[in-house]
């Protein structure tokens, strides 16, 4: 593990893979996680490419408390811009997934000038009118659900508040089913949960998605429910040089579900 010294916090980072194999792939974890959920693909990933995960601030290994308002969405995209600054390499290729997915949509608004590609694994968020004919505007009931999970966790029963978060993605019994070593990671990152329910998250219009001009995959589950596929398909219609995999049999963790598949279908989209 290293650290770089970005916006006055040391964001901790996982590089892999040698210096001299072209642009860096820096990825960007959701919720809940941090720079280890990556560890199934980064050995097939950075075969061919220098490989650097990021946590961002307050996840694994810091040990957040959920007090104070230095997380948020606006922050988060702060502080991965100014870490890929630091990095001075050169434009990099950027892959977020879920929250993380949102964060680099935005890093790629922001300072397209410091990325070459764009990788979104079912990036979360909501969509606004311009992209939702159904949109009726007010706190979205995903939002409240998250909110109820946060609750949980601040009173102390962080099982009670993760259980409630991962079965209102996955379905229910999703967390009872996790096994220890996919448990651990959310169990460290409980408290960020609190953080989020106040990000203020906007939601993605059209004009953010015709916005997004360098080339631009986006992945999914092909049997992830909710929202989620909806975002990324109509996101996908309307940012311009963009494609669309999916992977079959695979929920929101496609990656950690079907890693071999996941990494060929990246590699191959680098390689282009």
């Amino acid at each position: 593990m290293q650290t770089l010294h970005v916006n006055g916090y040391d964001m901790a980072y996982l590089e892999v893979g040698e210096a001299n194999r072209g642009a860096p792939l820096v990825c960007v974890h959701g919720s809940l996680n941090d720079f280890r959920i990556w560890g199934c693909v980064l050995g097939l990933l950075s075969k061919q490419h220098r490989v650097i995960c990021v946590s961002l601030r307050h996840f694994f290994p810091d040990h957040w408390d959920g007090v104070g308002d230095t997380y948020s969405i606006a922050q988060h995209v702060d502080d991965v811009i100014a870490f890929i600054e630091r990095l001075d390499v050169g434009p990099v290729d950027l892959m977020g997934h879920s929250r993380g997915g949102h964060i680099s949509f935005r890093v790629a608004q922001r300072r397209p000038d410091l990325l070459r590609r764009l990788i979104l694994a079912e990036p979360g968020g909501e969509l606004d009118a311009t992209l939702d004919p159904d949109y009726k505007g007010g706190p979205s009931p995903l939002l409240a659900r998250f909110t109820t999970a946060a609750d949980k966790v601040a009173a102390g029963d962080v099982d009670g508040g993760l259980e409630f978060f991962v079965d209102t993605l996955e379905g229910p019994g999703r967390w009872q089913r996790l096994p220890p070593l996919m448990k651990q990671p959310l169990i460290d990152n409980a408290y960020t949960l609190i953080g989020q329910v106040r990000d203020d998250r906007p939601g993605f219009s059209k004009t953010d998605a015709e916005s997004i001009l360098m080339p631009t995959l986006f992945i999914g589950g092909a049997k992830t429910k909710g929202l989620l596929p909806k975002v990324l398909h109509t996101l996908a219609a309307h940012v311009p040089n963009s494609k669309v995999a999916m992977i079959p049999y695979a929920t929101h963790p496609m990656f950690e579900q079907a890693p071999q598949k996941f990494s060929e279908i990246v590699l191959d989209f680098l390689a282009d």
